[in-house]
């Protein structure tokens, strides 16, 4: 009875207001695994490499779960998806903290990766449908509220480690508040599964859309990734900060990117999509040639922050662009856009510390400019071909 008052009530504000829940919950589990990393480092005695190889099989798994997440949304409709892979994503952090030893560690981590980009999949291709029903551009919030999330899991690991609580039941306890977020929320989800089903596990050849937005969500992850794994070094090397500060340029861009992300959605109904992944590129460019030229600690900061507002609105609007797609249902499109673009986030960090091996840790952030460059330029060229497909309308 009381899921059927509920269903009643889904209008699609209820529905944005669902989402936001669930989006927190996946930057959250995600920050949490993240924030305890040193300690399960220890927890498991794993040298430097040995923890290396544990770290490179999660994005391994969320670029195995594109087809799988792609079809499956497609088959099924994102309800479905966003339950299993919300429950199953968070049931894994305390399997992680609980295995019993560094081999169990690898299949562990692969299916929390693999969850992970199931329920970023299906989230999405959820928001453009609540997106599409208010009329207006909301997406980049959500993606917000992810970035937000990072912070408070962040604090939450920190809180956990000051009071000596072990992984394990950290993550117990992240689990059980993930369960109560998916309780409250998931009456407010509808399902949009696909008249046409699906077929089977394939991948399609993207059209010239997705492959235009593919590149350019391509390059903001590579400038994303690069920031994420090489700000504190930069600063600490190139920048020459004291020790206690070389955090400063990793938050700076973080808090830049996540409220960026909150600024973005107004900024797209009033120049809309092409115009903000232009600002973007110039941002990203202008932000490291800034660090790069100035590399002193007010200078290298301010260029930090114009970086964070550079990404922040990339993989939103892209997305945005490709849930629109009139060749491949959103779903479809999100997977084939992400599976572009994730290869960005995988080749950007180790990238740079080849080019810094051969020409220093300076030079490579310059080399990475030239990915906002690129994006004003694959922004700029041909902007007809992202009005394709239905329009948000304005607000």
């Amino acid at each position: 009875m009381l899921l059927l008052v509920l269903m009643s009530h889904i209008t699609p504000r209820n529905r944005r207001l669902a989402l936001n829940g669930l989006f927190f919950l996946a930057g959250l589990c995600f920050a949490s695994w993240a924030s305890r990393i040193p300690d399960l480092q220890t927890k498991f005695g794993l040298s430097e490499a040995a923890l290396g190889g544990v770290l490179l099989v999660l994005p391994i798994g969320s670029l195995t779960a594109l087809p799988l997440a792609g079809w499956s949304v497609h088959r099924f409709g994102s309800r479905p998806v966003i339950l299993i892979s919300a429950i199953a994503y968070a049931a894994t952090l305390p399997l992680i903290a609980l295995s019993p030893g560094y081999w169990m560690l690898f299949p562990v981590v692969f299916l929390f990766g693999m969850l992970g980009n199931m329920m970023n999949i299906s989230l999405n291709t959820q928001a453009l449908s609540v997106e599409k029903a208010l009329g207006k551009s909301i997406l980049a919030s959500f993606h917000g509220l992810w970035s937000l999330a990072g912070f408070v899991g962040a604090g939450i690991g920190a809180f956990m480690v000051f009071f000596g609580l072990s992984p394990a039941v950290h993550y117990l306890i992240v689990m059980c508040l993930a369960g109560a977020i998916v309780f409250f929320t998931y009456p407010y989800l509808l399902n949009e599964r696909s008249a046409t089903g699906g077929g089977g596990l394939t991948w399609v050849k993207p059209d010239a859309l997705l492959l235009r937005v593919g590149l350019i969500a391509f390059l903001g992850m590579l400038a994303e990734g690069c920031m994420f794994d090489w700000s504190g070094i930069y600063f600490k090397k190139v920048v020459e900060v004291p020790a206690a500060y070389t955090v400063l340029g990793y938050v700076f861009f973080m808090g830049a990117m996540a409220t960026g992300r909150f600024l973005a959605d107004p900024l797209i109904e009033r120049k809309g999509r092409p115009f903000v992944l232009r600002f973007s590129g110039l941002l990203i460019a202008g932000g490291l040639f800034l660090s790069v030229g100035a590399p002193l600690p007010v200078a290298a900061s301010i260029g930090f922050v114009l970086v964070g507002f550079g990404v922040a609105a990339i993989v939103p609007v892209c997305y945005g662009i490709a849930g629109r797609s009139a060749s491949y249902p959103p779903s479809v499109s999100l997977a084939l856009v992400s599976t572009i673009s994730f290869f960005g986030f995988l080749l950007g960090p180790p990238l740079i510390g080849f080019i810094a091996e051969l020409a220093g840790l300076r030079f490579s952030f310059f080399a990475v400019a030239l990915a906002g460059l690129g994006i004003y330029g694959l922004s700029t060229w041909r902007t007809a071909l992202f009005q394709v497909g239905p329009k948000v309308k304005s607000a």
